[in-house]
């Protein structure tokens, strides 16, 4: 359990940054973050309200790191 919470807290936040990284949009990144979380949890792997809420927290987390970090390109 304790590393679900621990995944669920961080990788969401990279998949942002990473994907914001890969294809130099912001929004496209989110997006892509957001259907990949979708679908593990449809697929059942975050079941518990709480770690939908921590994946959530971490998107806007990566969201908002993702976006200082183009600001700061251009």
């Amino acid at each position: 359990m304790l590393v679900k919470l621990l995944l669920a807290l961080v990788l969401p936040a990279l998949l942002v940054i990473l994907f914001t990284r890969v294809t130099y949009n912001l929004y496209v990144g989110t997006c892509l973050a957001v259907v990949l979380l979708a679908g593990s949890l449809y697929k059942g792997h975050g079941n518990e309200w709480y770690v939908i809420l921590i994946d959530i927290v971490s998107l806007v987390i990566g969201f908002w790191y993702a976006k200082r970090m183009v600001k700061k390109f251009r």
